[in-house]
């Protein structure tokens, strides 16, 4: 498993990095908080998982400019119905912090105000998500 990858910033737009390790430039798929951390940056160490989608073959890197986002990025997948592109969305709309009150407060309209995110899907999310929070 990969933990991290540090290196020269080749490329940032909002939605990705291209990090040079070594001579191999990495693509990583970031969110809008990851990108406001690393957007003065020529350096950047960026937290990794490592999505592989068996039905298609394809592997991607998702990065976060610390541990605690991509650990919420974890817990976020793990809720049925919210994929790796959804949960990167919601952390592009929400801070760690920000998030973790809106499950915590119960806070349905704020959750399903996240584009491509329902009613159904936020409550979902409330319940699944409480507990571990």
């Amino acid at each position: 498993m990969i933990d991290y990858i540090s290196g020269k910033i080749e490329e940032l737009t909002p939605t990705r990095v291209v990090i040079d390790n070594h001579g191999i430039g990495y693509s990583i798929e970031i969110s809008l908080q990851t990108f406001a951390a690393l957007e003065n940056k020529t350096e950047a160490k960026v937290f990794i998982y490592h999505h592989i989608q068996s039905s298609s073959d394809v592997e991607m890197f998702y990065g976060f400019g610390d541990k605690d986002e991509r650990a919420l990025f974890e817990l976020l997948i793990s809720v049925s119905g919210v994929g790796v592109n959804t949960a990167r969305v919601i952390l592009s709309s929400f801070s760690a912090d920000e998030f973790r009150s809106a499950i915590l407060s119960e806070n349905v309209s704020a959750i399903k105000s996240v584009k491509g995110i329902g009613l159904k899907t936020a409550q979902r999310m409330i319940l699944e998500l409480k507990d571990k929070i």
